[in-house]
């Protein structure tokens, strides 16, 4: 979990330095992105933790003592395979009633935090539009972020309707001290200003431009919403999948089917016209009808107005057709994608139990062959082993929301994978095999040499 954080913290850490958040909103925002890792962080752990505890009974030999006692391995794992099915269990509750709430809490904060505006309210040679009617530009700042050079203020007062200009050489801003204000002030410096004159008449009145110098004089900022993260409504973002538990998921998936077959069918009613054969009337209007023989060249046979008139009339149909096909299918797809993407959250829910038993088959047994316990060997063939799971379900997972495999394939395609691989390796390690012994590969190596060789020597000799 903590590493998953640090990768958390890499990736949005420009998005919450220099913006003055309090530490509790660092906090909570941390917290509600651990419970969204779980997901990653609990099938990793349990894997590690079984090559760690297993490699540990090997090199110390207390594995060898149960063997020696008359106690299977597949016995001895049975007390943390059950710990393991419990675990599963907590996980699938967790998943289906913890995860979508914190998932909801953790992308509104989320959200807020990256539209949060910076404190760096004055960066150096851009424009800044951080305060409302007021745009400031910043020459050069001193290391202690206070001290500032070559000032530039354009300001606008809405209710008066005017505007000023205020050029500075040098200036210092601090905080008012209920932390409402953010006071700048400019010394050695030119006010420039243009106000509505007064008069009366026809002729618009003759405005006043006025210009000041000044040695000293301040400028007093509004912070109000700066300082303070806007929370947006939660309610907002419980459309999401992720958002979900399993009955939630569950009637989106019917009411997204339902849709999908109302469209199919309202696209056939639209097309039908189209289609002569169903514009045939079911019963014919008058019993006697007159057969038309039937020729072969019956287009040949118009006239020449009439075959340009029938193919510009089946151009017209044919463009029509493809018009409403291209929107209809536009339609169709999006409902489908949605359709694919609630399946996936539907089967996460499943997935991440499994994902922690099919670990846990392939962590005790190579605990039990490689024999190493601590923080060495264990991880590195763990992240090897993680990093399989975690591709295969990547690549199912993509492939299910593109449309391109069913979503039961798709998702559960790594535990279709895995679990066999954990069976095989619980069979080797019961029958005390030593597939990880380089000994024995290089051993095989030279036999196998020493058998070649002598068919070299002969052709050469010959």
């Amino acid at each position: 979990m903590f590493v998953l954080l640090m990768l958390f913290l890499w990736k949005y850490i420009d998005d919450m330095i220099g913006k003055g958040f309090q530490w509790y909103i660092i906090m909570e925002l941390l917290a509600y992105a651990s419970a969204t890792n779980v997901a990653m962080a609990l099938p990793l752990s349990v894997l590690l933790s079984s090559i760690m505890t297993y490699g540990s009974l090997g090199e110390n030999y207390e594995l060898v003592a149960i063997k020696s006692a008359g106690i299977s391995l597949t016995r001895a794992m049975y007390p943390m395979f059950l710990l393991v099915c419990v675990l599963s269990i907590c996980a699938f509750i967790f998943s289906d009633y913890m995860l979508p709430v914190a998932s909801q809490k953790y992308y509104s904060l989320l959200y807020d935090v990256r539209e949060q505006k910076s404190t760096n309210f004055l960066p150096e040679k851009v424009f800044s539009n951080s305060f409302s009617n007021n745009t400031i530009r910043v020459q050069k700042k001193d290391p202690d972020g206070q001290t500032l050079y070559g000032l530039t203020i354009y300001s606008k007062d809405p209710v008066k309707n005017t505007s000023f200009m205020v050029i500075a050489k040098q200036g210092k801003m601090y905080r008012s001290f209920d932390g409402k204000y953010l006071i700048i002030e400019l010394k050695d410096g030119i006010r420039y200003e243009e106000n509505a004159g007064t008069g009366t008449g026809v002729y618009i009145p003759r405005r006043v431009f006025i210009r000041q110098r000044f040695a000293s004089t301040s400028q007093k900022l509004d912070l109000g919403g700066l300082d303070t993260v806007k929370r947006t409504d939660e309610s907002a973002f419980k459309g999401g999948f992720q958002m979900m538990n399993m009955r939630m998921l569950g009637d989106t998936i019917r009411i997204i089917n339902k849709n999908l077959d109302s469209t199919s069918s309202a696209s056939f009613a639209l097309m039908k016209p189209f289609i002569k054969y169903f514009a045939i009337p079911a019963k014919p209007d008058s019993a006697k009808i007159k057969a038309i023989p039937y020729k072969a060249s019956w287009f040949a046979a118009l006239p020449a107005t009439e075959q340009q008139q029938a193919v510009s009339n089946a151009q017209a149909e044919v463009n029509t057709i493809k018009d409403q096909f291209k929107i209809r299918k536009g339609v169709f797809d999006n409902m489908a994608l949605s359709e694919h993407g609630a399946q996936v959250e539907y089967y996460k829910k499943f997935t991440l139990s499994a994902a922690c038993l099919a670990l846990f088959l392939i962590g005790a047994p190579l605990g039990a062959i490689i024999r190493k316990g601590g923080l060495g060997l264990p991880v590195v063939v763990s992240v090897v082993f993680f990093l399989i799971y975690y591709i295969i379900s990547t690549i199912g997972e993509k492939a299910v929301k593109a449309g391109d495999a069913s979503p039961f394939v798709g998702m559960w395609i790594s535990i279709m994978i895995l679990t066999p691989i954990g069976i095989f390796l619980s069979y080797k390690a019961a029958n005390d095999s030593a597939i990880f012994d380089a000994e024995l590969y290089k051993r095989n190596f030279n036999n196998l040499l020493n058998r070649i060789k002598p068919f070299f020597t002969k052709k050469s000799a010959v």
